[in-house]
């Protein structure tokens, strides 16, 4: 009876203790949280399967894009936010890595250190590269390949196939960049204007205008003179911020009584004369008033026109000498009613000339 009730008290007595042992070893280890519950049928212990991250995602690394080769001249010259990719198969630190040279002009490659990469063609810093890592590698092979162009824009405005903005990449001429983009209109004006901000210097051409207020310069360049000479001096560099523009073509027109009514362009010349312009405008009409043809020409500052009486016959004849029709003159050929008259009478008398002659005769 005594053991019995000892029992009983000893039990009653680590009871609680012999609980809480059991409690202490179900908790999870300190720091580590409870595994999420997953999916129906998903295993608790294994830990869950990522889905790949959408496109665009904002921390998503894009891999750089390559230019293609045609794009970049290979003597090229880098600067500035020029980003690149280097593959050096025998340097793994830098192969197939993209680099972007620094507002200073360097570049800091893994292995080969800081390198001035500003000023330099592409073809030279494969070769600075090529020879920095054969202090430590074997006949090392570079490529260089380029996969962002710093932005320095030059502006085409005006009657270009293609106007608009583009990247002026490294050192381009004015004929390489009108080639670039499809050169001129068929309407466009045979000369082009340059504008170059004074940050960038003078144009380098004797007709090249200052205007220290603006602080730009400026130079009108011959489309003849770009195309017929081999190394023309107006194929100017062209620097940053230029501005490309051209207008179309200045004409001169003529109406009334001419075989073709219409524009005559005159292209690259500074005027045209008035026998050339009847000429290309397929000469007089039959009832044309060859003595008096009239110049209207524009007055400056002001929507009235001034009118210039010519004699075209006299000079036809050679006994006058021609007239310059200069930009938006119109020529005006007016009929002449006196021949007009004498040509309805002839008209209708001819027919009856033989009545008249019948009735004489009887």
């Amino acid at each position: 009876m005594d053991l019995n009730v000892n029992l009983r008290t000893l039990s009653v007595f680590f009871l609680p203790f012999v609980l809480s042992f059991h409690s202490f070893g179900q908790q999870q280890p300190a720091g580590q949280q409870p595994a999420p519950a997953g999916p129906p049928g998903q295993d608790p212990q294994r830990p869950p399967v990522l889905a790949p991250p959408l496109p665009g995602a904002p921390n998503q690394v894009q891999p750089p894009r390559e230019l293609p080769a045609d794009s970049i001249r290979p003597n090229y010259v880098l600067g500035p936010n020029d980003q690149f990719l280097v593959r050096a198969p025998q340097a793994d630190e830098i192969n197939d890595k993209p680099f972007r040279i620094d507002s200073n002009g360097f570049i800091n490659l893994p292995l080969v250190g800081r390198v001035r990469a500003g000023g330099l063609s592409v073809e030279e810093l494969q070769a600075e590269l090529t020879k920095r890592l054969s202090e430590f590698i074997r006949q090392p092979q570079v490529i260089i390949t380029m996969t962002q162009f710093r932005s320095e824009p030059v502006f085409f405005v005006g009657v270009f196939r293609a106007p608009g903005i583009y990247p002026l990449q490294g050192r381009r001429t004015l004929v390489e960049m009108l080639s670039s983009i499809g050169g001129l209109q068929p309407n466009a004006s045979r000369r082009i204007k340059v504008t170059r901000r004074a940050e960038y210097g003078r144009i380098p051409l004797p007709s090249a205008i200052e205007d220290p207020d603006k602080k730009i310069s400026t130079v009108e360049i011959s489309i003849g003179s770009l195309r017929d000479n081999v190394n023309p001096a107006e194929d100017i560099v062209l620097e940053p911020y230029d501005v490309i523009s051209v207008e179309r073509a200045e004409l001169v027109y003529v109406n009334g009584e001419v075989g073709k009514i219409g524009g005559v362009e005159l292209g690259e010349r500074d005027s045209v004369s008035v026998a050339q312009a009847l000429v290309m405008s397929g000469g007089f009409t039959r009832d044309a008033q060859r003595s008096k043809v009239t110049v209207l020409r524009p007055v400056l500052n002001t929507n009235r026109r001034a009118a210039i009486e010519v004699d075209a016959k006299r000079i036809f004849e050679g006994r006058e000498n021609d007239f310059p029709l200069l930009p938006n003159d119109v020529l005006h050929v007016s009929r002449s009613y006196r021949r007009t008259v004498w040509t309805v009478l002839g008209q209708i008398a001819i027919p009856i000339i033989p009545y008249i002659v019948f009735v004489g005769v009887r």
